[in-house]
């Protein structure tokens, strides 16, 4: 599993897909190392000194909920391994380090795809069983989320088994993508605001138009741009390339507003 480096290809076309691949690799990296410091700054020191219910000094959801200890158990086991499966899913996005350390590669690969799929199970559970969600149209959105790491993890676990490396390739960077659905949605929601300067078409309990749109959009339109990238790189229309170009270039810049307006707006007040 690794970004795909389009070989072959028309220098303005072919090299501009790749670089801009590269490109929203980094501003990822940058971001995601961000929420997992915010995970661990935050969820990992309250839940180390035994402050269980600070966990709910972050407004919109209530992670702890006193009497309901597997409740609780589960939030924070779902919650804290967010920061090994985000460690994990970039450590397998590195070229270098698969080629180098391939060993190191399976292992980080195998836990990512087991804890992908026990995020998924527990994201259910949680907004299923437990109702820890803000409505019912985030439940929705986390259940698709949900299903589709369950399937994306599963072939990307069995076409590794079978040695099939470039389907578990694809079949993993997909999984990827959809696991990130949590950290892409803060990065569209407070990407839009900063954009537009004001929350417009959000509400307190995300049903707002605006939040439908990027509580679906947040592991979807992701992986469109993937889908898009990946055919670009594979194809030999440059048309298709520079669009495609031109498309990850732009959620560059949108995935760096959403960083900066993440850490800003989201997390930082909370530390």
């Amino acid at each position: 599993m690794s970004i795909p480096s389009p070989r072959s290809l028309p220098l303005d076309t072919g090299a501009a897909l790749a670089w801009t691949g590269r490109l929203w690799f980094i501003v990822a990296l940058v971001g995601q190392t961000a929420f997992i410091g915010f995970i661990l700054a935050f969820y990992g020191v309250r839940t180390a000194t035994g402050d269980f219910a600070g966990w709910n000094d972050k407004p919109l959801i209530d992670g702890y909920i006193p009497g309901d200890r597997a409740g609780n158990i589960v939030f924070a086991a779902h919650v804290l391994l967010a920061a090994v499966v985000t460690v994990c899913g970039l450590m397998q996005l590195i070229p270098g380090l698969r080629r180098r350390w391939a060993r190191l590669h399976r292992w980080t690969g195998r836990v990512f795809l087991a804890m992908a799929i026990f995020m998924a199970l527990s994201g259910i559970w949680l907004s299923v069983v437990r109702e820890t969600r803000l409505s019912e149209i985030s439940a929705v959105a986390i259940l698709v989320n949900a299903m589709l790491i369950l399937i994306f993890a599963s072939l990307a676990w069995r076409h590794a088994v079978k040695r099939r490396f470039e389907r578990h390739r694809i079949w993993a960077m997909r999984a990827f993508m959809v696991v990130s659905g949590v950290w892409f949605l803060r990065i569209g929601l407070m990407g839009w605001v900063v954009v537009n300067r004001a929350p417009v078409g959000m509400t307190d309990d995300m049903s707002g138009p605006a939040d439908i749109v990027l509580t679906f959009g947040s592991y979807l339109i992701p992986l469109a741009i993937l889908e898009l990238y990946v055919a670009a790189g594979k194809g030999a229309n440059s048309v298709l390339k520079a669009s495609a170009a031109a498309l990850v270039l732009a959620a560059a810049a949108f995935t760096a507003i959403g960083v900066f307006g993440t850490v800003t707006l989201m997390w930082a007040p909370y530390l």
